[in-house]
């Protein structure tokens, strides 16, 4: 039983595994109007200090299939936005709810809230990592190729939480992990240390490199919420790395794309290759309601 997620590094790959393998339980169940009430009674708590479209619809509909009851505390709202230290909200929350999923700025309020709490926390984005995505695109990979281990995912772009997350979840269940930034965008010490020990890490600085045989193609925006001010810098430097024909022309024939939404067509993709990959990019949008769910159930259930 987990009593959080708030890093993939915090999982083995066997947890992982367990975790996907729930998920695609429950979307059977679901496609088959099976119902799995596994969180009767139970309350959520989501914070929202950024805003969001699918882990916002996700976890509250998600949460609502299950049983229980979601509950959206916006920062503008709450005392945490007014300067209330997170250790006091952590135990007050404790107090009302079940468990808190939490999308903000900082991977330390993550990580204060469950020290201080006693109820379960769920990541749901931070600037370090983005623990459901990722989970939702590992199941997504699972079900297009029929299994991780030896396949080869390679991330175009930023070192942010979206590739520090892939690069993790990656190698801990036996994927090869081949990513490419621009010098200065490198993923964190903390990643770099724990993907150097693995053999099937390679770090580029030329996509086309990274691209190589690839059986996953994966990107993000070039300026994350609360880089807007960056935007235009970012444009110069992630000039070309961008999934496109001749990135796709260099993996597999049979590579898939992914993407986490919302996509920034012709910069980091073209048109083209999200639109032939679209139905590949939309089942990874609604696996986000499984994976969640999946991670719910584990950290919540009884």
């Amino acid at each position: 039983m987990m009593k959080h997620l708030l890093k993939l590094l915090d999982l083995s790959g066997e947890e992982i595994i367990e975790i996907l393998n729930l998920a695609d339980q429950l979307k059977y169940e679901q496609k088959h109007n099976i119902a799995h009430r596994h969180l009767e009674g139970k309350s959520l708590g989501m914070i929202f200090q950024k805003a969001s479209t699918r882990t916002r619809v996700s976890f509250e509909v998600g949460m609502y299939q299950l049983g229980g009851n979601p509950l959206f505390l916006s920062s503008a709202d709450m005392q945490i936005g007014r300067g209330e230290p997170v250790q006091d909200t952590a135990r007050v929350l404790s107090r009302y709810l079940d468990g808190i999923m939490i999308r903000t700025f900082e991977q330390k309020e993550v990580e204060d809230l469950a020290k201080y709490g006693s109820i379960s926390v769920i990541n749901g984005l931070t600037d370090f990592c983005h623990p459901c995505q990722v989970l939702a695109d590992l199941m997504t990979i699972r079900e297009f190729k029929g299994t991780l281990e030896g396949h080869k995912l390679c991330f175009i772009g930023d070192g942010n939480n979206m590739m520090n997350s892939l690069i993790v979840g990656g190698l801990k269940t036996g994927m090869k992990v081949s990513v490419a930034c621009p010098e200065g965008y490198d993923p964190p010490k903390e990643i770099l240390d724990f993907a150097n020990g693995y053999d099937c890490f390679e770090l580029h600085r030329k996509p086309i490199d990274a691209a190589v045989d690839a059986d996953v193609m994966i990107t993000d925006v070039w300026a994350s919420m609360g880089q807007e001010g960056e935007a235009e810098k970012r444009r110069k430097a992630f000039a070309g790395y961008q999934i496109n024909d001749e990135l796709m022309a260099a993996a597999h024939s049979d590579c898939m794309v992914q993407h986490c939404l919302p996509a920034h067509r012709e910069e980091e993709i073209t048109e083209k290759v999200f639109e032939a990959h679209a139905n590949e990019i939309f089942e990874e949008a609604e696996n986000r309601l499984h994976a969640q769910k999946a991670v719910m159930v584990k950290t919540m259930g009884n």
